[in-house]
């Protein structure tokens, strides 16, 4: 049987600046995947107004790019995902993963450069480095784990019951010590502080991007715009399992409803735009997304 669901799926960013911007350069991450139990089906992204230079390519991860330049001032650009998504339902199998006093064992025979290799994934990245409260944090909330996978689980509940989700709380560029302190933040926030920890107790981890579909409240019609681009965790659980998808904000494995847009070893690898600008001024930036189940 197929539990596959389709996703027409658009996502907007657009930018509005004070004073004109000139020179801008910048780089798109905003074409979902295409790998195990997801595929994109038909899907484009846009720049209006269009720019003087476009290159598609794909990054060191494996994720799509489109690295766009303007030579003239801008006063407003709004970059644009529209395409089609299937997404299959992930098999609800055994656990099959080492034990976690294992794992080093497993994880030192996996020697590979590979951009899925775990090594890449158990240090120091740009925006996650070791933080002894949340390592220890981890330890507590995984003793009794009997699997590496249990212990996967078992660290995003004990996340999940510890933060409260909070918009106003953090910002892009929060610390995931200081959102730790707080337990309070979005979903970058408390993926972070879970990759800390699970990198802290020795399991490889790293973080994804994707679209996440909201169901509105029952007997209400869904409103536009309502979801949102979202944050999760993927983590390493030995040779025999591999990677694992996490969402440590509602406590769940990945499935059928995310839709996985790129990955990396945090935010920084994986950020939809990111880029340089000559300015004089601020900017106002919008977001909205859209992910509308097909039939």
């Amino acid at each position: 049987m197929d539990h596959a669901t389709l996703y027409d799926i658009s996502l907007r960013i657009a930018y509005a600046y004070d004073a004109p911007a000139a020179a801008s350069r910048a780089v798109l991450r905003m074409l979902p995947l295409t790998g195990p139990g997801q595929q994109l089906v038909t899907g484009f992204v846009d720049a209006r107004p269009g720019p003087a230079v476009r290159r598609d390519g794909r990054d060191f991860w494996g994720n799509a790019t489109v690295e766009i330049g303007y030579d003239t001032a801008l006063e407003e650009v709004e970059f644009r995902f529209d395409g089609r998504v299937r997404r299959q339902r992930p098999d609800d199998g055994l656990d099959l993963s080492c034990g976690l006093s294992q794992l080093a064992s497993e994880l030192a025979a996996a020697q590979s450069l590979h951009p899925l290799s775990p090594q890449h994934f158990i240090g120091t990245s740009p925006r996650v480095v070791p933080v002894p409260e949340i390592a220890a944090f981890a330890r507590a909330a995984t003793v009794e784990s009997g699997s590496t996978l249990a212990a996967v689980r078992a660290l995003s509940a004990a996340l999940h019951g510890e933060f409260t989700f909070d918009p106003e709380a953090t910002d892009v560029t929060t610390d995931p010590a200081e959102a730790f302190r707080n337990r309070r933040g979005v979903c970058q926030d408390i993926s972070h502080v879970m990759i800390a920890g699970l990198r802290g107790i020795g399991v490889p981890a790293g973080y994804v991007s994707g679209f996440l579909r909201t169901d509105p409240p029952p007997g209400q019609p869904r409103l536009e715009g309502t979801d949102a681009m979202h944050a999760w965790v993927r983590a390493w659980c030995g040779a025999e399992t591999g990677w694992v998808e996490i969402d440590p904000t509602n406590d769940m494995l990945a499935g059928v409803d995310h839709v996985a847009v790129a990955v990396g070893r945090d935010y920084s690898d994986v950020s939809p735009v990111r880029g340089t600008l000559r300015s004089a001024g601020t900017h106002t930036t919008e977001h909205r997304v859209d992910v509308v189940p097909v039939g």
